[in-house]
C-alpha cells in the first residue's frame, strides 16, 4: 500500500510563501508611504514653513507702508521721529522673519535671490535711519520728499520680490502634490490584489470606525453645545460686570467729583474777588468738572444706562450722534415700522453688536460713510448695518473674534446674524430677531 502524502509541507510551504509575499510586499508599500512621508516632511512642511515666514515679511512690509502714508499725511499732528520706534519695532521683526526664512528656504531660491533681499533689505533701512537722522535734524519736509521718492518705492520692490517668492512656493506645492499623486498611483497599482484578502479587516475596521466617529461627533456636538453656553455666561458676566461698573462710576465717583465742585464753588466765594486763591479754586473746580464729565462719558460707554430709560431705539439714536466723534465714521439712520419697546436685556446686546458692526466698518471697510436701518413690525426686530467699502474676508469672517461674539450675541436674544455682500459692494450686517420674550 503506498503510504498517503501528508500536507503539511505543502501547506508549512504556501504559508511560507504567502508570508514571504506578505512581507515582500509590506516592505515594499513601506518603502514608498516612508518616501512619501519623508517628502510631505522635507518639502511640503518646509515650503509651508517658508511661506509662513514670507508672509510674515509681507505683512510687515504692509505695515511699512502704511506707517509711510501716515507720516506723509499732511493732516498728523506729529513729527516724524514719532514713529521712529514703530519702525524699529518692526525691523526687528523683519530681521528675525528674514533669517528664519533663509533656514527653511529651498534650495530652488538662488543665492542671487538671497543677495537680492538681503542688499535690497539694508539699502532700505539705511534709506530709513538717513531720513529720520533728516527728521531729527529738523529738516522735515525732505524727510517726507524722501519717503515719497526713495522709501516708498524700495518697500513697493521689497514687497514684489517678497510676493514672486510665494509664487515660487505656490508653484513647489503645485510640484510636490503632483509627486505626491504620482507616489499613490504607483503604489494603488501594485496592491490591488491585496485588497480583497484584506477586505473583510477593511470591512471590520470601518464599522469601527464608524462607531467611533459617531461617537467623536456627538462630543463634538455636546463640546460645542458647552463652549456656546459657556461664551454665553461669560458674554452675560461681562455685560453684569459692566453695568456695575458703570453705576459705580456713576453713582459713586460722578457723586464724589459734584460734592467736590460744589464745595470748591462755595470755597470760592469767600475769597476775595481777584484773588489768586479764587482764580486757584475756580481751575480746580473746572478741572473737576472735566473729570465728571470724562466719568459720565466712560460710564455711558461701559454700559448705556439711557438703554434702561429711554429704550432701545432711543439709545441707538444718542449714539450713533457720538459715532462720528469717537471713530470718524458718518452713519444714515432710517427707521421702519412704530418703535416697540425691547427688554433691556436683549437690548444691550443688539446694541453692543451694533457697536462692532461700526467698528468693524471704521477700522477695515475704507470708507467713511455707512447707513443704519431698524425695521420693527409685529414680532421682530430687524437690524442692518451696511457699508459700500472693501467688504468682509470670508476667511476673516470666521476667524474674528469680534464676529464670533456678534453671533454669540445674536444667539442669546434668539436671533440670527448674517454677513451679506449688497449690491453696490461692501459689507451688510443683518440682526434679526423676535421681539417676544
Amino acid at each position: 500500500m503506498i503510504a498517503s502524502r501528508s500536507p503539511t509541507t505543502a501547506l508549512l510551504l504556501g504559508l511560507v510563501i504567502t508570508l514571504a509575499t506578505v512581507v515582500a510586499y509590506s516592505w515594499y508599500i513601506s518603502g514608498q508611504i516612508s518616501g512619501l512621508r519623508r517628502l510631505q516632511t522635507e518639502l511640503t512642511d518646509r515650503n509651508r514653513r517658508d511661506s509662513l515666514q514670507l508672509l510674515r515679511i509681507q505683512n510687515d512690509l504692509n505695515q511699512l507702508a502704511l506707517a509711510m502714508r501716515d507720516m506723509l499725511d499732511a493732516a498728523e499732528p506729529y513729527p516724524l521721529t514719532a514713529w521712529s520706534a514703530q519702525f524699529e519695532r518692526i525691523r526687528l521683526d523683519l530681521d528675525d522673519a528674514v533669517k528664519q526664512q533663509g533656514e527653511v528656504a529651498l534650495a530652488r531660491q538662488t543665492p542671487e535671490q538671497r543677495e537680492y533681499l538681503t542688499t535690497s533689505f539694508n539699502q532700505f533701512w539705511n534709506a530709513v535711519d538717513r531720513i529720520f537722522e533728516l527728521a531729527r535734524a529738523g529738516d522735515e519736509t525732505e524727510a517726507r520728499t524722501q519717503i515719497e521718492l526713495s522709501l516708498q518705492a524700495r518697500q513697493a520692490a521689497l514687497s514684489s520680490a517678497v510676493a514672486r517668492l510665494l509664487v515660487q512656493n505656490n508653484e513647489a506645492e503645485e510640484q510636490t502634490a503632483q509627486q505626491v499623486q504620482d507616489i499613490y498611483r504607483r503604489v494603488q497599482q501594485q496592491v490591488y490584489w491585496f485588497l480583497a484578502a484584506t477586505l473583510a479587516a477593511i470591512v471590520a475596521t470601518s464599522l469601527y470606525l464608524i462607531r467611533s466617529n459617531r461617537r467623536l461627533f456627538a462630543r463634538l456636538a455636546t463640546l460645542s453645545d458647552e463652549r456656546r453656553g459657556l461664551a454665553q455666561t461669560l458674554i452675560a458676566t461681562r455685560e453684569s460686570t459692566l453695568r456695575e461698573i458703570s453705576r459705580e462710576l456713576h453713582d459713586e465717583f460722578g457723586q464724589v467729583l459734584t460734592a467736590i465742585g460744589s464745595m470748591l464753588g462755595r470755597a470760592g466765594k469767600h475769597a476775595p474777588e481777584g484773588s489768586p486763591l479764587r482764580a486757584d479754586l475756580r481751575e480746580i473746580g473746572e478741572v473737576a468738572q472735566t473729570a465728571l464729565e470724562n466719568v459720565r462719558g466712560l460710564s455711558q460707554t461701559l454700559h448705556p444706562s439711557i438703554l434702561e430709560q429711554a429704550g432701545l431705539a432711543s439709545t441707538i439714536d444718542w449714539y450713533l450722534s457720538t459715532v462720528e466723534k469717537q471713530l470718524g465714521l458718518r452713519v444714515t439712520l432710517t427707521t421702519e415700522g412704530a418703535a416697540r419697546p425691547v427688554d433691556s436685556t436683549k437690548a444691550i446686546h443688539v446694541y453692543r453688536v451694533l457697536q462692532e458692526a461700526l467698528s468693524n466698518v471704521a477700522r477695515h471697510s475704507g470708507t467713511d460713510h455707512a447707513f443704519v436701518r431698524l425695521c420693527f413690525d409685529a414680532e421682530d426686530l430687524r437690524m442692518e448695518i451696511e457699508d459700500h467699502g472693501r467688504g468682509i474676508d470670508p476667511d476673516t469672517a470666521r476667524r474674528s473674534l469680534g464676529l464670533v461674539a456678534m453671533r454669540e450675541r445674536a444667539a442669546i436674544v434668539g436671533g440670527t446674524l448674517e454677513f451679506l455682500r449688497p449690491a453696490d459692494g461692501g459689507t451688510l450686517v443683518r440682526l434679526s430677531m423676535p421681539l417676544a420674550p
